[in-house]
């Protein structure tokens, strides 16, 4: 996702994490990520549980190419669902799907 990163981790968050017993960020089981220039910040959290319904959140993305945009994210693991004139659905490797749309879209 183009100008989004990991938000950096504070104190308190390193200490949280320390008392789980993780000591290195990258096993952090969440993660927030935020735009550079503002702009929606994504909280992403695994779960033990498996999907078994609709999503709790459907993101839909846009892009300028919605076939190349498709092509890079089934590089990564995606799969595509459906396919409609203005948009395609996809689902990543857990079933949770989401939408590219097109940049007008």
């Amino acid at each position: 996702m183009d100008g989004y990163a990991v938000a950096p981790y504070d104190d308190e968050e390193l200490a949280r994490l320390k008392a789980l017993g993780i000591t290195d960020v990258e096993d952090d089981p969440t993660v927030l990520v935020e735009a550079s220039g503002g702009g929606p910040r994504l909280w992403c959290q695994l779960v033990p549980e498996g999907k078994s319904g609709k999503n709790r959140v459907h993101l839909d993305l846009s892009a300028t190419d919605v076939e190349a945009e498709a092509e890079r994210l089934v590089g990564l693991s995606a799969t595509v669902r459906d396919r409609f004139a203005d948009h395609l659905v996809l689902a990543d490797p857990e079933g949770n799907e989401f939408c590219v749309v097109g940049q007008d879209g």
